[in-house]
């Protein structure tokens, strides 16, 4: 089940979001990551939102599709470690708190509709759960695509196992591992980019995907993505739990602090394998 009940999000275009925007026009619910001096960088409140924002689209039938899409140069730069570490942020949303915990790769698993990325920007470490969450992504063909953690002492684990579902396991391994930008092209070769556009052709392509999707039943549509998400792993929750479990221990190794320091820094780190 979705992370709000139906009655919660009825409301939805009544309330205040401090880090997301939700638009609707014509059965198509549009949300705009809008944290752009963080590089729309996720922590818990966003996290909130955009649970809500999905939960709406899962709830109300007459959302055909969502488009994800951001506010920036950078289309997401991951998770945001300090908040995750325990740093506040004041805001004014007035979102209700979910009373289960969020997990960035269970959003898109509790809602049964087609969910399209607009990806105009840089997408970096555990942006990579929105992605991979997603039915269609149309990436621009000049972007970024990194994954970054072993380069900071960490590892992206929910991440990988998201990546694995979509691409070659060895591919998402080697990438893990080595901390490299991806290029697009092989993005797309690999099936995490379903469609590759220019800047000036990512609303066409986009506009494109809508007609088609459009033109077919979205019950049958809802069904369908319905049964393959219980398809393809009924313990997925419990996998995502244990993953940022593991999260939370590479975060309090000593690799982990200088890493992170180092990037601040600016300088190489000195790993020390503790």
């Amino acid at each position: 089940m979705a992370y709000f009940s139906k009655e919660q999000t009825s409301n939805i275009h009544q309330h205040t979001f401090a880090f997301i925007q939700v638009e609707e026009q014509d059965n198509i619910l549009t949300v705009t990551l809008n944290r752009p001096e963080k590089r729309n960088a996720m922590h818990p409140p966003l996290l909130n939102e955009l649970a809500f924002a999905y939960a709406y689209a899962h709830h109300h039938n007459h959302v055909w599709a969502v488009v994800l899409q951001a506010n920036g140069p950078v289309f997401c730069a991951g998770a945001d470690l300090k908040a995750f570490m325990g740093a506040t942020e004041e805001h004014n949303s007035t979102v209700p708190q979910s009373n289960e915990e969020i997990l960035m790769g269970e959003i898109f698993n509790k809602t049964f509709k087609p969910s399209i990325a607009r990806v105009h920007g840089d997408v970096y470490a555990g942006a990579f759960l929105l992605l991979a969450g997603c039915t269609h992504v149309v990436a621009a063909d000049h972007i970024k695509l990194g994954l970054p953690e072993v380069k900071r002492g960490i590892f992206p684990f929910q991440v990988m196992a998201s990546l694995m579902e979509i691409m070659p396991p060895r591919k998402v391994l080697d990438w893990s591992m080595g901390g490299y930008n991806l290029p697009v092209e092989k993005a797309f070769e690999y099936g995490l980019v379903t469609h590759l556009a220019t800047s000036e052709t990512l609303d066409q392509t986009i506009a494109e995907i809508i007609k088609e999707l459009k033109q077919n039943s979205p019950s049958a549509i809802r069904l369908g993505i319905e049964a393959y998400r219980n398809i393809c792993d009924s313990s997925t929750a419990e996998r995502h739990h244990y993953l940022k479990n593991m999260l939370q221990k590479a975060l309090a190794t000593e690799d982990a602090k200088e890493g992170i320091t180092a990037f601040k820094e600016k300088r190489k780190p000195q790993w020390t394998g503790a």
